[in-house]
């Protein structure tokens, strides 16, 4: 399992196109899968943030801030596009971030990325989580229906990525 940072690093390209995907609406906009008790999936729309070294998502009081506390893993996807079906995909573990100055300057990037829509900083019950990456795989579409999308694999196991 890689950091963000680890992985821009290692895989550039494929980092900054999916960095594209999960911005493409101009603020981290992504569905977010998690490990319900009973061993299901649990998915939501969320809002992740991208550093130069991290992955990193505030998540409200809820079962999906329990999945995360309890068992870690998760799947993370991005919004759909209106002209085609490319796609980014993360999996890994999440784990729980309580560094004060790291929690702050998160809490005031995602502020200022959602300036436009006046929306407050995190509260004292959205806890902060970093997502290590295990695997990641980016789809490329000429449009909607493309009977030969091309998809780019790459594993944290191996480092080496495959179309």
């Amino acid at each position: 399992m890689v950091t963000w940072g680890t992985f821009q690093r290692l895989e550039s390209s494929l980092a900054a196109q999916g960095r594209d995907l999960l911005y493409q609406f101009g603020v981290g906009l992504a569905f977010l899968s998690t490990v319900r008790p009973d061993g299901g999936p649990r998915v939501h729309p969320m809002c992740p943030l991208l550093t130069d070294d991290g992955l990193f998502a505030f998540i409200v009081t809820s079962p999906k801030q329990r999945d995360l506390h309890r068992d870690g893993r998760f799947a993370l996807h991005s919004f759909p596009r209106p002209d085609d079906e490319d796609a980014f995909y993360l999996t890994g573990r999440a784990s729980g971030v309580d560094d004060h100055s790291v929690l702050s300057a998160l809490a005031s990037q995602y502020v200022a990325e959602r300036a436009a829509f006046g929306v407050p900083a995190p509260s004292d019950g959205d806890h902060l989580f970093e997502l290590g990456i295990e695997s990641a795989l980016l789809t490329r579409t000429t449009g909607h229906g493309d009977q030969a999308p091309r998809h780019t694999v790459w594993r944290a196991a191996d480092g080496a990525s495959a179309s």
